[in-house]
């Protein structure tokens, strides 16, 4: 819609500037009409399905109401402007106003209106939001001498009685809480307790309960950058990566520690919902990487859903100081989900040993499988979100810029087999058994 919308409104522009010019005339009275009937036409779509109000029209509606106030000003008092006719006025006015209506509508065009695959559980679904303080810790991102502050979304189920699996999810680089809120909804509304983390400075940017935000780090970001532009020798690769998933897995571990130590953090609900008995991880990649690694660490952890995340938490120094993989068994149930480019890498140079199938080798409880066409964004809810952005933050992961699978089908595909796989190890129910390709 928001194409559409874009579209419309700069033909409108350029078909006005060419009158004026071809008639040699300012045409001050129907410009000011102009603007009224496209403010009444864009406030009847928002009256219809067609458009749904949200922040990506807000730019757009501030724009249609000055510019409809003052042509209405004009025609009611009649002042529709004295001066003379140039026709290099007249290109500056319409050069000037497809500028400015590319702007107003630009935040639709990035972030379309799209729907989240309905969830397929019997159980209704409240969300959440709460923000940690972990007083072990000091922000080392910033100066401030402030302690880690960690914001997370919870999504439980609503009037429901009994205690549930609980789901900690860590989003990837440059992510946030909410990258897959599909996933979330459809595990509570099957009877999870699911916990989204915001990380700090590693997040897009996040927003806490005193509405401070912060952004991410430039420094978090040139280091991604140059290690996926191959800067980097093994050993100091290693080093970057030891330092975020030290920092990952610290603010999983709090987080956890939080929810599983009272209902003061959260609320008397929230925790008496959970059981602390069935817990899993699951992150998309770094995040998936983090989750994988935690599970490895802490012992009451059950199963681990990788999306998408080199296991970057599988390699070992040597004595002579080079990294090498981990050739221990993974001790949970494991499911990791690769990209089709991921798999195209591998094919292209077959030498390559990837340190996620490694481990599924030697794991007699890991489970691999892809979705065809998929790239390293097809398994969060951004290609819906923002098609653009998933293109570029795919671009900016070192993968391919463009996915060749409808998005919709992706997510549900991928909510449906982590439904599966954790029903299987968190409740008991059924054997899972997944393809190796979909």
């Amino acid at each position: 819609m928001g194409i559409i919308i874009f579209v419309v409104i700069l033909l409108t522009e350029f078909a006005l500037m060419i009158y004026c010019i071809k008639t040699k005339q300012n045409h001050n009275g129907k410009r000011s009409k102009i603007r009224i009937a496209e403010w009444l036409i864009f406030v009847g779509a928002l009256i219809t399905p067609l458009v749904e109000w949200s922040f990506r029209w807000y730019f757009l509606m501030a724009v249609l109401t000055a510019l409809a106030a003052i042509g209405g000003l004009r025609l009611w008092t009649k002042k529709l402007g004295a001066k003379p006719y140039a026709s290099g006025r007249i290109v500056l006015k319409g050069i000037a106003m497809m500028v400015i209506m590319t702007m107003a509508v630009l935040p639709a065009v990035i972030f379309p209106q799209y729907e989240l695959p309905a969830v397929t559980g019997d159980l209704q679904v409240e969300t959440a939001t709460f923000t940690f303080t972990d007083q072990s810790r000091i922000e080392t991102f910033s100066d401030a001498g402030e302690h880690r502050k960690l914001n997370v979304e919870i999504w439980y189920p609503k009037n429901a009685n009994g205690q549930y699996p609980l789901i900690v999810f860590s989003h990837g680089a440059f992510g946030v809480k909410m990258s897959n809120t599909s996933t979330c909804m459809e595990l509570a509304s099957h009877g999870y307790v699911v916990c989204a983390i915001d990380h700090p400075y590693h997040a897009a940017g996040t927003v806490d309960g005193e509405g401070q935000v912060t952004i991410g780090s430039k420094k978090f970001m040139q280091e991604v950058l140059e290690i996926n532009s191959g800067r980097y020798d093994e050993r100091a690769q290693y080093e970057i990566f030891s330092q975020w998933m030290t920092l990952r897995t610290e603010d999983m571990n709090f987080v956890l520690d939080q929810l599983l130590g009272g209902p003061e953090a959260t609320s008397a609900e929230i925790y008496s919902l959970i059981d602390a008995d069935k817990i899993g991880l699951m992150g998309h990649s770094l995040g998936g990487a983090a989750s994988a690694q935690l599970g490895r660490d802490r012992g009451d952890i059950s199963a681990v859903v990788n999306l998408d995340g080199s296991m970057l938490g599988e390699f070992r120094l040597s004595a002579a100081g080079a990294p090498t993989m981990n050739e221990v068994p993974y001790p949970l149930p494991l499911l990791n989900f690769y990209s089709e480019e991921v798999l195209s890498a591998l094919k292209a140079e077959p030498e390559t040993v990837y340190i996620n199938h490694h481990i599924s080798k030697i794991s007699p409880m890991a489970f691999e499988t892809h979705i065809q066409g998929s790239n390293h964004m097809s398994y969060t809810d951004l290609p819906l979100f923002s098609p653009f952005l998933a293109k570029q933050l795919s671009g900016i992961s070192g993968g391919a810029t463009e996915a060749r699978v409808d998005p919709a089908y992706a997510i549900e595909t991928m909510n449906k087999l982590v439904l599966e796989f954790f029903n299987c190890f968190l409740k008991d129910t059924g054997e899972f058994a997944v393809r190796s390709s979909y």
